[in-house]
């Protein structure tokens, strides 16, 4: 019998996590697929197993809202993308955020947020942790004098979302590292935009990274899932706390399905991203494009910072396009076939979210974005059939 993968080589390759990592087959039958140990609970063979077990839930099977088989394999092939010692699951990115924040900030504390999160992160600070005394500072997270500028003395945590998913600012990692660590604040990071392909923020510093991982990391617009991923003694205050106690647990078969997406994630991406560059420039030489967002594009203001720190982008990128009327404006979207008009990405299919959307709904997010302005998720289609799509549509304009 071969060594496992963590026998071979101390650091796993890609291919390893992703094929191998977490998966002994000779507990199942050498089934290539991972089982879905689709279970609640666990029984023991002895009071002292028993005792070992309740000892430490977090490495040990005992109920399934704690520790699952199936789950975690996923959990082990999480942390190894990300270079952390263990992750945790959660029924929706949301989830996982809330977990990663609730589990390090208490009444009368202070949050430093970037000032464009994603519209479920601006809720939980401003609509939830609000009603138990916590405050927060929305900052422009583009300048680390003006995250510097905003710490308090109750200040715990700096939240960072590099870069976001409308526009794109990115905050420098590294600098935020040293700085939170001068000031003794924990650093959280919504790392769904990369993916652990394309960034690891633990790298950097960072002391919690988490994922919608609804997007990239499962990738087939068919499951809901948070990742949280830290160090040993992070994670278990978490699992003890927010995910024992909230019970926003993933199931089994959710897992089973995004290791089967995991296993083709480099794949997909590559494809993801060349898509989106192909398009890109095309739309770039297009006379009713104002101007296009994409950490990559020769135009962004923070290229640097951003190849710097990540190792690519993938197929999330938005454009103002030029329009005199809202009707026409209307008319262009109404007229792609090809994009399906839809939140989330990561998946086989190209996506819009277009601003204009927003408008005559009160306080809806990203409403104060021009009513040109479309976010682009591009797939997995052939790029061509879609520009095809595009140049229809563009003639609206």
């Amino acid at each position: 019998m071969n060594d496992s993968p963590e026998t071979r080589n101390p650091k796993p390759s890609l291919s390893d996590i992703l094929t191998h990592l977490g998966e002994d087959r000779e507990q199942y039958f050498q089934a290539i697929a991972p089982p879905v140990i689709q279970t609640s609970n666990f029984a023991f063979p002895d009071l002292a197993t028993f005792r070992e077990c309740f000892s430490d839930e977090l490495d040990h099977h005992v109920y399934s809202r704690g520790n699952n088989p199936t789950v975690e394999i996923l959990r082990k092939k999480l942390a190894a993308l990300e270079g952390t010692d263990d992750a945790l699951v959660f029924s929706s990115g949301a989830g996982a955020v809330a977990a990663a924040v609730i589990g390090n900030i208490r009444a009368g504390e202070h949050i430093i947020c970037q000032q464009s999160p994603y519209s479920w992160t601006s809720a939980l600070l401003r609509k939830f942790l609000s009603r138990f005394g916590v405050e927060y500072t929305f900052v422009d997270g583009t300048d680390i004098q003006h995250i510097a500028a905003a710490v308090r003395p109750n200040t715990r945590i700096l939240y960072l979302e590099s870069p976001n998913t409308m526009t794109f600012e990115c905050q420098d990692l590294a600098a935020c590292a040293a700085l939170a660590q001068k000031h003794g604040l924990v650093t959280i990071i919504d790392n769904s935009y990369c993916s652990p392909l394309y960034q690891n923020p633990a790298a950097f510093g960072i002391d919690i990274v988490v994922h919608s991982g609804t997007k990239y990391l499962n990738g087939h617009s068919d499951v809901v899932v948070g990742v949280l991923c830290a160090n040993k003694a992070m994670v278990q205050k978490i699992f003890e706390s927010e995910l024992m106690t909230l019970g926003g647990i993933l199931g089994p078969h959710d897992a089973a399905m995004v290791i089967r997406g995991l296993r083709t994630l480099p794949l997909r991406l590559q494809r993801s991203s060349e898509n989106a560059q192909w398009l890109i420039s095309r739309l770039e030489k297009h006379p009713k494009v104002e101007r296009i967002w994409y950490p990559f594009h020769h135009s962004f203001p923070q290229l640097e910072l951003a190849k710097k720190q990540m190792r690519g982008c993938g197929g999330l990128f938005s454009v103002q396009f030029k329009s005199d009327s809202m009707e026409k404006m209307e008319t262009f979207i109404h007229r792609l076939e090809r994009f399906l008009m839809a939140v989330s990405w990561g998946g086989h299919e190209s996506l819009i979210i277009p601003t204009i959307g927003f408008y005559n709904i009160p306080g809806k997010p990203n409403a104060s974005l021009p009513w040109t302005f479309v976010r682009f998720y591009i797939g997995l289609e052939d790029p061509e059939w879609l520009w095809e799509d595009l140049e229809r549509g563009l003639e609206a304009l």
